[in-house]
C-alpha cells in the first residue's frame, strides 16, 4: 500500500508542475490559454490511445482472446459511447478555464480554487443528484471551504495590489465544471475500461476545442514559440497528462479510495510551493491560512461526504 500511496503522491506533484510550466509560457510567449489545453491534448493523445491498446490486449488475454464489452472504440455502443463524450465537453472547458486562469492570477492561487472546492462541492451535490444525505462534517467543510477561498482571493488582493476578479472568476468556472465532470463520470465511464475512457474523453475535448482555437486566431501565437517553448508544451502534454495519469492508476490499484482521494489533495499545496519558489508568488499570512483551511476541508469532504449520516 506504501508503494501505491507515493504512486499516487508522485501523480499529485507532476499535476502540480502542469500550472508552473504553463505560467513561463504565459509570460514568456504569445500563447494563448485555450491555445496550450488544446496542444495539451493534442500531445498526450497518440499516448492515450497506445495505452487503450495495450489495456485492450490485455483484457482480451485475460479473457483467452475474446473481446471484452468496452474495451475497445468498436465495442462501443452509441449509448455507451455519448455518456463518455459528454465527459470531453467537461474537459473542454475545463482546460480553457483553468489554463486562463493561471494566466490571468497565478499558478498557486488558481489550482488552489480550481481543485480544492471540487471535493466539498460533489459532496454537497452528491446528496439531491445520489441521494446521498449530507452529514454535519459536510456541511461544515463546504462552510470552511467557502471561507478558505475567501481569503485566498483577500491575500491574492493584498499581494498583488488589485482584485484579479477574470482570473477568480474563471479559477471558480474551472471548480464547477470540474465537479460536473467528476459527478457525470460515476455515470459515464461505469463498466468501460480507464485508457478506454480517457481516449474518449480526451480526444472529445480536442475536437471541441479545435475550431474555437482557430476562430479565435489562437494558433497566431505558436509563431512565438522558440525550441524551449515547445519543449515545454511536450512535457505538460507527456509528463503531467500522461505519466501522472499512469501513476495514479497504478497507485490506485493498492490504495483505499479514501486514501487516494486525500492524497491527491496534495496537488494544489505542491503547486502553491512551486510557484512560491520558481515564480515567487506569495500568499501571505491570510493565503497560506485560507489554504490550509481549504485542504482540511477537502479532506473532510473526502473522507465523509460519501456517507450518508456517517457524521
Amino acid at each position: 500500500m506504501i508503494r501505491g500511496a507515493l504512486l499516487i503522491a508522485l501523480a499529485a506533484l507532476l499535476w502540480a508542475t502542469t500550472g508552473i510550466v504553463a505560467k513561463f509560457l504565459f509570460i514568456g510567449t504569445d500563447l494563448q490559454a485555450i491555445t496550450l489545453g488544446f496542444l495539451r491534448l493534442a500531445v498526450a493523445l497518440p499516448f492515450f490511445w497506445l495505452l487503450m491498446r495495450r489495456e485492450q490486449a490485455r483484457l482480451e488475454k485475460a479473457n483467452s482472446g475474446a473481446r471484452v464489452p468496452g474495451s475497445s472504440l468498436r465495442s462501443l455502443t452509441p449509448k455507451t459511447l455519448l455518456p463518455l463524450a459528454a465527459l470531453g465537453l467537461f474537459q473542454a472547458f475545463y482546460q480553457g478555464s483553468y489554463l486562463l486562469a493561471v494566466d490571468l492570477t497565478g499558478a498557486g492561487i488558481a489550482t488552489l480554487i480550481a481543485l480544492c472546492l471540487p471535493p466539498v462541492l460533489v459532496a454537497i451535490l452528491a446528496a439531491p443528484l445520489l441521494g446521498e444525505k449530507p452529514g454535519l462534517l459536510t456541511i461544515l467543510s463546504l462552510i470552511a471551504a467557502i471561507a478558505g477561498t475567501a481569503m485566498l482571493v483577500l491575500s491574492d488582493m493584498d499581494t498583488s495590489g488589485t482584485l484579479r476578479l477574470a482570473g477568480i472568476l474563471m479559477a471558480l468556472l474551472a471548480a464547477v465544471v470540474y465537479t460536473g465532470f467528476t459527478l457525470a463520470s460515476r455515470y459515464s465511464s461505469a463498466g468501460t475500461p480507464v485508457f478506454t475512457t480517457a481516449f474518449i474523453c480526451f480526444f472529445t475535448a480536442a475536437l471541441i476545442l479545435l475550431p474555437v482555437v482557430a476562430i479565435s486566431g489562437g494558433f497566431e501565437g505558436l509563431k512565438s514559440l522558440g525550441l524551449k517553448h515547445w519543449l515545454m508544451v511536450g512535457y505538460i502534454g507527456v509528463v503531467p497528462t500522461c505519466i501522472g495519469y499512469v501513476s495514479f492508476f497504478s497507485g490506485m490499484k493498492t490504495t483505499p479510495a479514501t486514501l487516494s482521494s486525500i492524497i491527491v489533495t496534495l496537488e494544489p499545496l505542491f503547486v502553491a510551493l512551486l510557484a512560491w519558489v520558481f515564480l515567487e508568488e506569495i500568499l501571505g499570512p491570510i493565503g497560506v491560512t485560507g489554504a490550509l483551511i481549504l485542504t482540511a476541508a477537502v479532506i473532510v469532504a473526502s473522507r465523509y461526504g460519501s456517507k450518508a449520516g456517517a457524521d
